[in-house]
């Protein structure tokens, strides 16, 4: 087996030989690297990734004539377009250490039939911190430390006439994969009144087995039930925009919506002028439309939201374990058949 490792400045090829070796002992592995200089660059030409797809970074030159026999091709956040996989004419699988897909043509390689893995390597840290997201925005939290940083002593806010404990409220999770999963647990976990959630590709059946208590329902359901809605969704062509005028319009004007997947999934200017009318109780985001928030964004001057710079996954330790995750995950699908982290599993014949 011949093995293709691209690395970059946040997860260094030597991890990622480490993974590929646990793959395959015997494996011959070579080595790519995708430089997008300085550490501070990188989130630069993520970002533009993340918004633009596979083709709107370049990828190293090196790397077109390495993967031409290679077997397998492993990345942390290199891009992966078609034209890559195209030169690897005798690729067999697919990896990525992260869990966005925006890097990566997975239309190109269901095409060829290709399996892409990828691994969830925040998902215990980013569920974490949905969950504090929840108690700043509803307990006012943050608003409560800016303010006494301020020398306010401030004890009324915007929401003072719906305050309640979190253990009389509804979730709804919207997008029940890995992360809303365990977000959903925890929340069942600390007592909430009730949880429930959206998503077509999940059956009641499925949730009944893992003992989750967890109902699932309609989308117009959710949005006019929950006192929460929390957001765990890829961003696809497909849910670009997916939460609008419409579903917001159904919330009630004490229900709180929750962010830490993708922007592209929430409409802004529908959020914003929820939030400036007062016809949602409030929101609480750790992912937006540019990062950083520049200068005068109206969503800046709001009262009832509360704001943090793109940080649930950043824990020391998420990025130097995610090859051997994404490692450990490969081996599970190669005994099973089957995983619920291969992207295209449903459209390719194994």
């Amino acid at each position: 087996m011949k093995i293709l490792v691209i690395g970059d400045v946040v997860v260094p090829v030597e991890l990622l030989v480490e993974a590929a070796q646990s793959l395959d002992p015997e494996a011959e592995i070579v080595t790519s690297y995708w430089d997008t200089g300085a550490r501070e660059e990188f989130n630069r030409h993520s970002l533009n990734l993340e918004k633009n797809g596979p083709t709107a970074e370049k990828v190293p030159d090196d790397a077109y004539d390495k993967v031409k026999d290679a077997d397998m091709l492993l990345v942390h956040f290199c891009p992966v377009p078609e034209d890559l996989i195209e030169a690897g004419k005798n690729l067999k699988l697919i990896g990525t250490c992260r869990g966005g897909m925006e890097h990566v043509d997975v239309a190109a390689a269901t095409k060829r039939n290709i399996p892409v893995i990828h691994c969830i390597r925040n998902a215990e840290c980013t569920s974490d911190f949905a969950v504090g997201l929840m108690f700043a925005e509803t307990r006012n939290i943050a608003r409560a430390h800016a303010a006494l940083k301020q020398g306010v002593w401030c004890k009324n806010y915007v929401n003072s006439g719906y305050t309640t404990s979190m253990c009389d409220m509804t979730l709804g999770v919207m997008g029940l994969g890995h992360i809303g999963k365990l977000v959903a647990k925890k929340c069942l976990g600390i007592g909430m009144k009730k949880v429930i959630a959206y998503d077509p590709f999940v059956k009641q059946e499925q949730l009944d087995a893992m003992g989750l208590n967890v109902t699932l329902v309609s989308e117009e359901e959710l949005f006019s039930t929950a006192d929460i809605v929390s957001i765990h969704l890829r961003l696809t062509p497909e849910t670009k925009n997916c939460i609008s005028t419409e579903q917001l319009a159904l919330m009630k004007p004490t229900a709180y919506l929750i962010n830490t997947s993708r922007a592209g999934v929430l409409d802004k200017d529908a959020l914003v002028k929820a939030l400036q009318e007062r016809t949602i109780g409030g929101a609480a985001l750790d992912v937006f439309w540019e990062e950083p928030i520049p200068e005068g964004d109206p969503i800046l001057a709001l009262d009832n939201i509360t704001l943090t710079p793109h940080t649930a996954g950043n824990v020391v330790d998420a990025l130097p374990k995610s090859p051997m995750l994404l490692a450990k995950k490969i081996k599970e699908f190669w005994a099973n058949g089957t995983s619920d982290m291969v992207v295209n599993l449903k459209a390719i014949t194994l």
